[in-house]
């Protein structure tokens, strides 16, 4: 691993040169592994027993820019040792693609999401639900047995973890898991030449990474860390949490809060149906955001806007409807629209990718891809069946597979493009859980029964945590990482293969992690839970809940959620249709499907960087407009500092997370 002689392709404009690739040296490796077994026991103090700050929940995950920022910084000085200690930048950025893959297994969304998923319809069954009739229709190698769960939802005496009843669970899903990941990266790749080198999309992510590791002064003068602007912004980020947090300790300090409550201000109805409008201070937001196209920008807020406003059309009419907008609802119609948009868009690379596939077709080439378009299309289309077969054999109907995990790949396409074109530093900027709710909206729950047998609806109350959870967004780390290593030069096939091992030995540390935590304390207490279990065992729950509804009585399709669905769907196709015939149309369906998926950490921050961009731009020019991206980086990088890595060593020692926890998923 130490060096590989290959070259890879590096993309310099439009253009693309050859140039010696850079391998995975054994120092890189060590350094990957150092680093992720301090953010696993950070990461259990901190997430599963304070429950202070999710540093696996931020994009990127506070560890990976940790380990970045740490070794920037000593770069200089490890070039004056023997060569054997240097570390190159391609190193570094290794070193982050491992982490941001490994770190995001043991957080909220992946690991700890899938363990109380599979167990919760075993512990907490019961006379007051219907978990008995549906934990029997689940194979015996999809979860521990009943003694193996009660003690990992009560502890064990002396916390020891019965791993002989978690082997075999263990190693199913986490065949599952590589497949699906598989199945995504090859998505991936065959994505990765449209929007890199035909669409030319900015990468904001990626922007904030390679500034961080600039040391050379390629893409700040002087060096990303010895430019004063990115001081600026860093110093701004971090008085804005210092003073929070001595406001959570002594409430006489003047801070600023992590909102401005707009809506509060409207108390009269109609306008009382604005409550709830707020404008979240994320300096990783405004950061980030600059880097985002204006149109995002301005499509972003307007949307949010247009939906609080609808609800005070709505409230004048004398309508008062549960829900309503339904924002999540028009999320899975927009997401949906803008997936098939986007192979539309992608129809003609598609089709050269599946031609050189199938036939070996010499007027395509394919030299420069990480792996040729045969071995891609295969490892898609076998990762797609090994998921299918797998669902399949864990009781649910083979069509009910295909829709529900080919929705759940469509939409993890969407959210790559969303932070490949947007940034998006939000790991939950998708439809959360309406890939299985939309399910039962449309089409009612009778359909997935059949006689007397509840092994469809008990595969899809094990297979919730997919749509649940955010391990399908890991799509876009693995498109940022084909972007990392072409301007990093490191080979591409380097770069798959280390985030494949990241993948597992992620997987590893995590279930380490969680299980010696879950057998030492109890799951019932952990994430904030007393004698029913924590966020993350509830949020699993509800889904079992509906199940269990659906025995005593089936569900019909629920039309108006369907029709919200539908109505997201029109919305998104009307908007690129626009901008498809009208050059100068404003505003982009990217914004309107961000702003139904998750609107209250990022329109009020894009709203003020929209008026600040626009402003630089007109006044300043791109000149001033490149001369300030330091210091919104900065923000970023300021506030992952201080609320990220500062913010969460202190949890380690008080109890001073209690007072003040910090978000950033």
């Amino acid at each position: 691993m130490a060096k590989d002689l290959k070259s890879t392709e590096v993309a310099v404009g439009d253009e693309a040169e050859l140039e010696p690739a850079a391998g995975l040296s054994m120092r890189a490796a060590i350094i990957s592994l150092i680093f992720f077994v301090i953010s696993l026991l950070w990461m259990r103090q901190a997430g599963l027993i304070a429950l202070g700050a999710q540093i696996g929940e931020s994009v990127p995950v506070i560890p990976a820019i940790a380990a970045v920022l740490i070794l920037t910084m000593v770069r200089p000085f490890l070039r004056k040792l023997p060569r054997i200690f240097d570390l190159p930048e391609s190193q570094t950025m290794l070193i982050y693609s491992f982490l941001v893959i490994a770190v995001s297994m043991p957080s909220v969304g992946v690991v700890r999401q899938i363990l109380p998923q599979i167990t919760v319809p075993f512990y907490f069954a019961g006379p007051e639900n219907e978990y008995a009739l549906l934990q029997s229709e689940i194979p015996s190698w999809l979860a521990p047995d009943q003694s193996v769960i009660q003690t990992m939802y009560e502890g064990t005496e002396d916390g020891s973890v019965p791993w002989r009843g978690w082997v075999t669970p263990l190693a199913a899903w986490t065949l599952f898991l590589l497949a699906t990941y598989v199945t995504m990266y090859s998505l991936m790749l065959m994505f990765r030449r449209q929007w890199i080198h035909k669409e030319h999309l900015t990468f904001p992510i990626v922007r904030l990474v390679m500034n961080m590791s600039d040391t050379e002064g390629r893409e700040v003068t002087g060096g990303f860390l010895r430019n004063p602007v990115m001081w600026m912004g860093f110093a701004l980020a971090m008085i804005y949490n210092v003073m929070n947090m001595l406001n959570a300790w002594n409430p006489a300090v003047p801070a600023l809060g992590k909102y401005f409550q707009i809506g509060s201000l409207f108390t009269e109805r109609p306008w009382s149906a604005m409550g709830g409008l707020s404008i979240a201070w994320r300096p990783e937001n405004f950061g980030i955001g600059y880097l985002v196209s204006t149109d995002v920008l301005l499509s972003v807020w307007v949307f949010a806007l247009l939906f609080k406003l609808s609800n005070v059309a709505a409230t004048a009419m004398g309508y008062d409807i549960s829900g309503f907008p339904m924002e999540r609802q028009h999320s899975w119609g927009g997401y949906l629209a803008f997936g098939l948009v986007l192979l539309w868009v992608a129809r003609g690379h598609l089709r050269e990718v599946f031609r050189k596939a199938f036939t070996g077709d010499p007027a395509i080439d394919d030299s420069k891809e990480p792996y040729p378009y045969r071995v891609t299309v295969w490892a898609g289309i076998i990762g797609f069946v090994v998921m299918i077969v797998f669902a399949v054999k864990a009781g649910m109907w083979p069509w009910v597979a295909i829709w529900y995990l080919g929705i759940c790949l469509l939409f993890a396409v969407v959210y790559a493009r969303a932070r490949a074109e947007a940034g998006a530093a939000l790991v939950w900027l998708f439809p959360i859980a309406q890939h299985w709710e939309m399910t039962f909206n449309i089409f009612g729950s009778k359909l997935f029964q059949h006689g007397s047998s509840w092994a469809n609806m008990s595969a899809l109350g094990m297979f919730y945590w997919v749509s649940r959870g955010y391990f399908t967004s890991m799509s876009a780390y693995q498109i940022e990482g084909c972007r990392i290593a072409e301007e990093s030069g490191i080979n591409q096939r380097t770069m798959v293969k280390w985030m494949i091992a990241a993948l597992l030995i992620g997987l590893i540390g995590a279930y380490a992690v969680h299980l010696n935590v879950y057998y030492g304390f109890g799951a019932n207490i952990l994430e904030g839970g007393t004698t029913q279990g924590g966020s993350r065992v509830q949020s699993s729950a509800r889904a079992w809940d509906a199940l269990s509804g659906f025995v005593k009585a089936h569900k019909l399709p629920d039309t108006g959620r369907t029709a919200a669905g539908i109505s997201g769907f029109l919305i998104t196709m009307l908007l690129m249709a626009a901008r498809t015939f009208w050059l100068r149309f404003p505003l982009h369906p990217l914004g309107f499907v961000m702003v139904a998926s998750y609107a209250g950490p990022i329109w009020g921050p894009f709203f003020i960087v929209w008026v600040i961009k626009s402003l630089v731009l007109r006044i300043g020019g791109m000149g001033t407009y490149r001369r300030l991206i330091p210091f919104f980086l900065g923000l970023v990088i300021g506030h992952f500092f201080t609320a990220g890595v500062v913010w969460g060593w202190v949890g380690l020692i008080n109890d001073m997370y209690r007072k003040y926890g910090v978000w950033f998923g």
